[in-house]
């Protein structure tokens, strides 16, 4: 099989890259045998080069994207609809610029995804939650800057992570995809899409019309908010603050509410007066907004919910509660009140996201047992060639190299730089491999890709094997999180390919070129956001990473070392996110009604104004929604899409002005 495709260039060519004459709904009913005969394209050009380098290109700036938006949310946005609209468009104005002589195939589009996809999304997610929070817990006084990882180590970290999920998915495809038919909904989505950019031209420059327009209104936000060229010395400032105290007339209405007021010891502190100082403020910030249009209004109202019980409940009772430690000194559970959402919040919040995704997962009985036979049973099941599938599903010894050679990274790197012996390495990926394969289950029966799931039960694991290294306790973690991300990845982008006829060989490799470029990205981006624990902390409040300190926290330092309102709110956190998640898996039909384990726990672990936004843009998309169904359906993904994407682009450019050019 040659590498790299010749794109079609004759009439005959064109016209067999053509969209199949089936929509994907049909070819998802198809058997395996009725694929090969009536939906697979053959070796259509599809991994061309111009594919692969617009992928790379589009996935380099997606990979930006993500790290900013994840150190803000605490989640990544899958990017291969974004990346789908901005190529079609793009390519389609170079061809009419004269740039381009032939148009990029539908097939061509779907390489081209995949490696953006594999850039923009498979490489980030450690990048957000355990690297950061090794460099929090690395915070001294003497250095409170903290320690970052050396940068060759952590891209070879990053890289290594994305190949064992790559090599994972490899003997899960045809089993998941060909015979079981899962339908991995954002797969199915991006095929769809696709399909209707190449069927319906009308529509499709609409859409991206209005990408393009969103992401270069976005890009001007960050520009007149966090570039601080006005003024001199400490009183540089920017066009505009990056909130506005809105709320503060709260505090006037109701001049005796407890979240505006300390008691006892502490009542004479002006600080615990305003809402702003709880963060109860609207934040100039796009990204929250747009994020919040993508996530939904039960989601996002949970999120308020949670936000409020910190600030007019349990922050100000915090803000009192005193304890004086083994060394006489009197310690407070809150040290004001701008910082009660990490110092008390994530004491509540953390806990009911662990016990909700653990019932999550642990209710996924059948799905474990068949991901267990599955995983025994791969090898035998993928060298089932015949003469169809020869030089079509990628072999299983590229699984057994991929495996090898990413797993040996994995394991010295952790025993030379993250003290993991390299038995207990071995054990990490061994389980990886195994949770692995039941997150591509998941992913593929219900969209959602259980990664915080598994991190916990590794660091839950490891916190009684490595009890002393926090540092071990996190990258362990990091390992099954990462790896499982990625090998969904790639089985949603092969899905996607399936339904529209594509070579499952030629895409694997696309999606490789894309760890690549990811790699490079992704390790620099989050340098460019995080020169230090500092700017870390001023800039952005990486719930994510501050969820993960916290339970490598209890594990080194001990549970009797917290305060006791922290220990306290550790079990009653426990036992709500198990209910909440034993009620989702009781009466699913009732669930948009029910409580949002998620919504409440991320209400906790975030400044009270993140929430604001991200409820303001589900109400906003909800209204539009109710307005007029089909424009929401057909415009809102676009409109928050070039919004994330145009305030990330921009934000990761001032930042690094700020951090290295404007100091």
């Amino acid at each position: 099989m040659s590498f790299f495709q010749t794109p079609a260039s004759t009439p005959e060519e064109l016209h067999a890259g053509r969209p199949l004459d089936r929509s994907p709904a049909e070819v998802q009913e198809m058997s395996e045998e009725q694929w090969y005969a009536e939906a697979f394209q053959g070796d259509s050009p599809q991994l061309t080069l111009r594919a692969v380098v617009m992928g790379t290109a589009l996935g380099f700036l997606l990979s930006f994207t993500n790290i900013y938006v994840g150190l803000k949310t605490g989640w990544l946005l899958g990017v291969a609809l974004t990346a789908c609209i901005l190529s079609y468009t793009i390519w389609n104005a170079l061809m009419a610029l004269g740039f381009a002589k032939t148009p990029m195939s539908i097939l061509e589009n779907n390489c081209m995804q995949s490696t953006a996809s594999a850039a923009g999304y498979s490489t980030g997610n450690t990048l957000v939650t355990a690297i950061p929070a090794v460099l929090l817990l690395s915070v001294t006084p003497e250095n409170p800057g903290g320690t970052h990882i050396r940068w060759y180590v952590l891209m070879g970290w990053v890289f290594c992570l994305a190949i064992l999920g790559t090599a994972l998915a490899i003997p899960l495809k045809r089993s998941l995809i060909n015979r079981e038919r899962l339908k991995f909904p954002s797969g199915t989505a991006a095929a769809v899409t696709l399909q209707g950019l190449y069927a319906q031209g009308d529509q499709a420059a609409r859409r991206a019309k209005v990408l393009f327009t969103a992401m270069l209104s976005a890009m001007v936000l960050p520009l007149i908010r966090d570039l601080h060229v006005f003024g001199q010395g400490k009183d540089k400032h920017a066009l505009i603050p990056d909130s506005s105290n809105v709320f503060d007339f709260l505090g006037h209405l109701f001049p005796n509410v407890a979240a505006f007021h300390a008691s006892g010891a502490r009542a004479d502190q002006h600080d615990a007066r305003t809402a702003h100082d709880w963060n109860l403020s609207f934040q100039h910030d796009g990204v929250l907004i747009a994020a919040g249009a993508l996530t939904g209004l039960r989601t996002t109202t949970w999120m308020m919910v949670g936000g409020y019980i910190l600030a007019f409940w349990l922050g100000p009772y915090a803000l009192d509660a005193a304890f004086v430690n083994s060394s006489g000194v009197t310690v407070y559970a809150v040290s004001s009140p701008h910082k009660a959402w990490k110092e008390i919040g994530i004491w509540l919040g953390a806990p009911i996201l662990v016990s909700s995704s653990l019932v999550a997962f642990a209710a996924q009985g059948k799905t474990m047992v068949r991901a267990a036979k599955q995983l025994l049973g791969a090898s035998a099941d993928i060298t089932e060639h015949d003469a169809r599938t020869k030089d079509v599903e990628v072999p299983v010894s590229w699984f057994g190299a991929g495996v090898a050679v990413a797993g040996i990274g994995i394991i010295l790197i952790a025993w030379a730089f993250f003290e993991v012996p390299p038995h207990f390495g071995l054990l990490a990926v061994m389980m990886t491999l195994v949770l692995g394969v039941v997150a591509c289950r998941a992913t593929g029966e219900t969209d959602i890709t259980p990664g915080s799931a598994m991190g916990k039960i590794m660091q839950l694991t490891y916190g009684v094997l490595i009890p002393q290294s926090s540092t071990a306790n996190l990258m362990t973690a990091g390992i099954t999180s990462g790896a499982g991300l990625a090998a969904a990845d790639l089985l949603t982008d092969l899905k996607s390919g399936y339904l529209l006829g594509a070579h499952p060989r030629r895409q694997f490799l696309a999606q490789a070129f894309g760890v690549i470029t990811g790699t490079i990205a992704s390790v620099l981006c989050y340098f460019t956001l995080v020169p230090n624990a500092q700017a870390l902390e001023k800039n952005f409040p990486a719930p994510g990473a501050q969820a993960w300190k916290a339970v490598a926290l209890v594990f080194k330092s001990g549970i009797e070392n917290l305060h006791p309102l922290a220990r306290t709110l550790i079990p009653w956190g426990l036992a709500i996110g198990a209910v909440l998640g034993v009620l989702e898996l009781l009466l699913p039909k009732y669930k948009k009604w029910l409580p949002s384990a998620n919504g409440i726990g991320f209400g906790l672990i975030l400044p009270f104004a993140n929430p604001v936004s991200f409820f303001l843009g589900a109400l906003i998309a909800w209204g539009a929604e109710a307005k007029n169904k089909k424009w929401t359906e057909d415009y809102v993904v676009p409109i928050a899409a070039g919004a994330i994407a145009g305030e990330s682009i921009m934000g990761v450019i001032v930042t690094a002005l700020s951090n290295f050019v404007l100091k």
